[in-house]
């Protein structure tokens, strides 16, 4: 049964996922978090993706106690319950989609449409695996990208470091996409106080210069703002009266 509600939830390894695996069912239950039942806020779900953690089974028992789940023990029946779960959000959040979606109309469907073998080889991957996860480490290092907590961060900063620096145009024209410039004396800079800490006085100093930078693009998405509005008043053809731009 758990494996028929995974392939109607498009689970990448609904035939191969075993219950008794417990690296297998901790990925489940991250996955069936972030696609399917989303009860937790994205920043909240890093203890249930942290599948290697000991403090995992801590974390599942909070989380299925915030499902309001039944007191299930067994991991079959816990794994079961939060499957058919999902099942019911995804009718839920397409119930025109599903509504005609009888059995009859599935096996008449399943028979007059070829089967599509998907040829794209992401579909197969475990994004959850310690292979995947150890190749976008490496593939971070060898970018020279910080490495989040999240893995599934860390990759998306080295897929913009590969579209941003590494695309044909960037490496025939790197001058359009590396920022040059004289760095910025912070060890000269004056904080204004002082806090008693080094360590904290250049911190303090980074946000400031942070800071700053934001005001920066602030004013100059004002000033683009005034020059829209000026290019509308400045028109002839503008009739302040009836609130009208032109003719």
């Amino acid at each position: 049964m758990s494996k028929r509600k995974l392939s109607a939830l498009e689970y990448h390894s609904a035939e191969t996922f075993d219950i008794n695996d417990e690296k297998q069912f901790r990925s489940l239950v991250a996955w069936l978090e972030d696609q399917k039942i989303r009860h937790y806020k994205i920043e909240d779900r890093q203890n249930l993706r942290n599948i290697t953690s000991l403090d995992w089974p801590k974390h599942f028992k909070q989380y299925y106690t915030d499902l309001a789940a039944p007191d299930y023990k067994r991991p079959e029946e816990q794994i079961d319950w939060l499957l058919a779960f999902a099942v019911r959000l995804e009718y839920a959040d397409n119930v025109d989609k599903f509504k005609d979606l009888t059995s009859d109309n599935v096996k008449r469907n399943q028979a007059n449409v070829p089967k599509v073998i998907s040829e794209n080889p992401l579909d197969n991957l475990d994004f959850e695996a310690d292979d995947f996860k150890k190749g976008v480490s490496n593939l971070a290092q060898l970018l020279n990208v910080s490495q989040h907590p999240d893995h599934l961060v860390t990759l998306s900063a080295v897929s913009k470091v590969v579209t941003e620096r590494l695309s044909a145009e960037a490496l025939e024209k790197p001058d359009s996409v590396i920022i040059k410039g004289a760095p910025f004396p912070i060890q000269e800079a004056d904080l204004g106080f002082d806090t008693g800490d080094y360590v904290l006085n250049q911190a303090a100093k980074v946000l400031r210069l942070l800071h700053i930078h934001e005001l920066r693009e602030l004013q100059t998405r004002i000033n683009e703002c005034i020059v829209a509005v000026q290019s509308l008043t400045a028109n002839p053809k503008t009739d302040t009266r009836l609130g009208k731009v032109g003719f």
